[in-house]
Order: C-alpha cells, then sequence, then structure tokens
C-alpha cells in the first residue's frame, strides 16, 4: 500500500513524526515530507536519519498557500501538527484556534485541492466529552475532518483518537523522571486521577492500521491499558528515587479531568469492534457492536505488573 507513495507529515518533526517516519521507510515509501515550524527539530531529525527518502519543509498549517505546494502529488497526509498542551491552550485560546481548528481546515484544502488520496487525523481521548479548550479544539477538528470525508468526492478522511503516549514531547513519565531526578520529588494533581496509556510504536500502529482500513468517514480508537497516575509515579519512584522521595499532591489544573474517556456514552451505540485491538465509531460498520456504555480510564485499571511492562516496553 505504501511502496512509491508520497507521505507528507504536518508537525512531522515531533516524536509521532519520529517514529511514524521510522516505521513508513521500512514499507517502501518514495517520500515522506516532513512539514514543521521548528526547524532545530527538522535538522535533529535529518541528522537522526540521513535518509535522502525526506524532504524537510519549513512550514506552519496556519499558512494554506505554504500547505498547499506541499501537498503536491501527495498520497497519505498524516496530520499531527496541533498545540496540545493544557494549560498554554487555556491561556493562548485564539492561538490555540488557529492551529488546530483553522490549521485542520487548511489541512483539508490543501488535501482536497491536490487530490491526496487520504488524510488521517490524530485527535486525543481529551476531543472526547471535553472540558478543556485544547480537548474543545480537537473535537472540532474531528467533526471537521469526518464532515470533510462527507463532502470530498476524492479525498477520504478518517480520525484516529489515542490516550498518552510514553515518551512523547510533554509525556508524563519522562517529566516524573526528571522531578525525582532534580527535585527528589514527583507532582502528582489528584491521588484519584487515572490515564490511558501507550507507547509510540503501538501509537503509530494505530496510525497505519487507520490508513490500511477500507472505511472512513469515522474515528478509530485503540483498546488502551489505564491506570492510575499516583502507581506509575510509585513504579518510577522505586527505580529512579529512594527512601525520601516524596509524592506532592499539588491539585487538578484548570480544565483537567479526573478520568479521560476514549468512547462517550452518546458514541458507544455506534461504537463497533474493529478486530482485537481496535474500536471503530460510525454508523456504517458492519462489525459487532461494543457492549460498553462508555469507554473511560477509570475502569478496568492495571496494576503493578502490567505498569512494568509499560515502562519496559517504553524504554523507562
Amino acid at each position: 500500500m505504501f511502496k512509491n507513495k508520497i507521505i507528507l507529515i504536518t508537525g512531522g518533526s515531533g516524536s509521532w513524526g519520529n517514529e511514524l517516519t521510522s516505521q513508513l521507510l521500512s514499507k517502501g515509501v518514495k517520500e515522506i515530507r516532513i512539514f514543521s515550524r521548528g526547524e532545530i527539530s527538522q535538522v535533529a531529525m535529518q541528522r537522526k536519519f540521513l535518509n535522502p527518502k525526506l524532504k524537510f519543509i519549513i512550514g506552519d498549517v496556519r499558512d494554506l498557500d505554504s500547505l498547499t505546494e506541499a501537498c503536491k502529488e501527495v498520497d497519505f497526509i498524516y496530520h499531527l501538527a496541533a498545540l496540545k498542551h493544557v494549560p498554554i491552550c487555556n491561556e493562548w485560546v485564539l492561538e490555540a484556534i488557529k492551529t488546530n481548528i483553522l490549521g485542520t481546515v487548511n489541512v483539508i484544502k490543501a488535501a482536497i485541492n491536490n487530490k491526496v488520496k487520504k488524510v488521517i487525523d490524530v485527535s486525543t481521548d481529551k476531543a472526547c466529552s471535553p472540558l478543556n479548550l485544547y480537548g474543545m479544539t480537537k473535537a472540532i477538528g474531528e467533526k471537521l475532518i469526518l464532515n470533510a470525508d462527507k463532502t470530498s468526492d476524492y479525498t477520504r478522511f478518517v480520525v484516529i483518537r489515542g490516550g498518552n503516549a510514553l515518551g512523547s514531547n510533554g509525556s508524563v513519565v519522562p517529566h516524573f523522571i526528571n522531578q525525582i531526578k532534580t527535585q527528589n520529588k514527583v507532582e502528582i494533581t489528584d491521588i484519584e486521577m487515572t490515564r490511558y496509556f501507550l507507547t509510540l510504536p503501538e501509537a503509530v500502529g494505530l496510525l497505519i492500521t487507520a490508513t490500511k482500513a477500507r472505511y472512513t468517514g469515522g474515528i478509530f480508537v485503540m483498546k488502551m491499558p489505564s491506570f492510575k497516575i499516583v502507581d506509575i509515579a510509585k513504579k518510577l519512584i522505586e527505580k529512579y528515587g529512594n527512601p525520601s522521595t516524596k509524592i506532592e499532591i499539588i491539585g487538578v489544573r484548570e480544565g483537567e479531568k479526573l478520568h479521560e474517556v476514549l468512547v462517550s456514552e452518546y458514541e458507544s451505540k455506534d461504537t463497533h469492534l474493529y478486530g482485537s485491538k481496535y474500536y471503530y465509531i460510525g454508523k456504517n460498520s458492519t462489525w459487532p457492536k461494543v457492549e460498553f456504555k462508555e469507554y473511560t480510564s477509570n475502569s478496568d485499571l492495571k496494576g503493578d505488573k502490567e505498569i512494568e511492562e509499560l515502562l519496559t516496553k517504553g524504554n523507562f
């Protein structure tokens, strides 16, 4: 499917983009275009891969002209570019809207104008029943992508919705490790807080699955293990801390949920099993429907053994 294809990755110089690039290079692609605005991270990526199939383009999804030019002859677009930090998005509302909403509109326009075969949009659990501005912008982004699939004559669109990827930029695990090493403590917002976690290779596996799938106009969701944040902190303290390392409770931040939702109660009636690893939210599927009312991170919590396995897979 990917052999001799040209791929564009928006926000491609980040952690997701690096892992996606690594996997795509093994699939015989003709060219991968890394479209992002961070020249330093692009240089680092170029030095890391040293591969002539990579083409680096400085640009911003806010700029339709440069995005349209970058999309010429492209077969698949992976839309990773976004402002993602919850407090920053809450503070810089218009900037988040410009990137996460208007930028997505530009991706849709550029893809349709260039007759791109398929656009895979990367969303987040925070887009489901959103509480903060980041989640709201990503929820609107999902709606824009799904509507584009209905209205486009040629280009197909699909969304993937995931949880926290270990090792990604801003991931809590390296942040905790740094706190342990530099401050001899870990700051936890609430002792009951739970989150979904997956490794970067698993996250990119969902992207590849969504690309290959025949169905479009829906949302692919990975079945993911969920954990108490405090349990992950304790396991990291065992490894990197000492008997005096403390856990400090600092309180839930504005717009932060105690538990994340990957499939809401309103979506579950249209949610189906897709193989053994994924769910698909969409009305046109003939696959078996799910039996749960809501897919939330505070159900079926994993314990110490699973935490160790997760951290080992994530190289932590």
